[in-house]
């Protein structure tokens, strides 16, 4: 009698998980478990309600308890492996429906969640490690030559490293604006003199968003910076231009010792601009899925520039070979 009652039940049940009522289905499946507590097709039909209820720790354990008492069968398997997708745990779920191939090599379902899931947790990954680097953003180490160039060319300490400072952190900060919202604002930031500058009168960092729109505007804005940078008494200036706005110059479009050997694609520039010692790279960016941000390559190596080949704009500082 009791066989009977756990199998109308369960067919019961069965009605009710095809009507899409889970919650009744999952009722009388756990009706006919009390009936039939060593039944795995019970536990793993109730698996599937909680699936659907979205009841993924009971389900887990529904799952599991199919294994259990019937560890050769494929539905246990790929029962744990679809709540384990639902929790979005790739990896495990991606081992369980590999179990259940393992029973029934010709299932094409599995399969098919096997492949999905595997590229997914791939994307996963690489999503994991962009997230990484873009939260870490440590240009010092990419930049440290640069503090031996400024340090051999200014001879004082503090002042050259008040100048790497500068440089690495304008270019840290581009790069987190540019993977946050996918632009950077073309501006010059100028690493004001703390004695001299009236700083009410001099900000630290100016737009030039009109600078590139053709040779008269730049000429203009060239002229502008130079005496702002006198003026406000700078001891270094830094670019941030995006590559999309630069109508002119089009400095990857040379030929020769000029020739452009980074690609068509987008990215920014980054201008250092001192007395003594003048720099300049850019860095390329990719799309991957409506995202703009820059290449792991890139992140760890930006391109140096020739400046004197592709210079953004011409010096601002009349230059100086000896230290300040």
């Amino acid at each position: 009698m009791a066989e009977g009652g756990g199998a109308s039940l369960k067919d019961q049940g069965n009605e009710f998980f095809k009507a899409g009522n889970y919650l009744k289905a999952a009722a009388l499946y756990t009706q006919a478990i009390k009936l039939d507590p060593s039944n795995p097709t019970l536990y793993s039909n109730r698996a599937a309600a909680f699936l659907h209820l979205v009841k993924l720790n009971k389900a887990l354990v529904d799952a599991e308890t199919t294994i259990k008492l019937n560890p050769q069968w494929e539905k246990g398997h790929f029962r744990k492996g679809c709540v384990l997708e639902a929790m979005e745990r790739h990896e495990d779920a991606i081992i369980s429906f590999q179990e259940a191939l393992k029973f029934n090599p010709k299932s094409l379902e599995v399969s098919k969640k096997i492949k999905r899931l595997t590229q997914l947790a791939i994307e996963k990954k690489q999503a994991e490690e962009r997230e990484s680097i873009r939260s870490s953003v440590d240009m010092r180490k990419y930049l440290d030559p640069l503090r031996s160039e400024i340090s051999g060319k200014l001879g004082a300490v503090e002042e050259s490293e008040e100048f790497f400072s500068f440089a690495v952190e304008t270019m840290e900060s581009a790069i987190k604006v540019w993977h946050e919202t996918g632009k950077v604002d073309p501006r010059v930031y100028f690493l004001l003199d703390k004695q001299k500058t009236q700083t009410d009168k001099y900000a630290p960092a100016v737009n030039i968003d009109k600078a590139f729109e053709s040779p008269e505007t730049h000429s203009s804005c060239f002229t502008f910076l130079r005496q702002y940078a006198e003026e406000s008494f700078s001891q270094a200036a830094c670019l941030v231009a995006p590559k999309s706005i630069i109508s002119y110059p089009q400095v990857w479009k040379g030929q020769g010792s000029r020739k452009w050997r980074h690609g068509q694609g987008d990215g920014f520039f980054v201008q250092f601009e001192s007395p003594v010692l003048r720099k300049l790279w850019f860095v390329p960016s990719s799309s991957e899925k409506g995202k703009t941000l820059c290449s792991l390559i890139s992140l760890r190596d930006p391109a140096a520039l020739d400046v004197s080949a592709h210079e953004v704009l011409p010096r601002i500082f009349k230059e100086s070979n000896s230290p300040l």
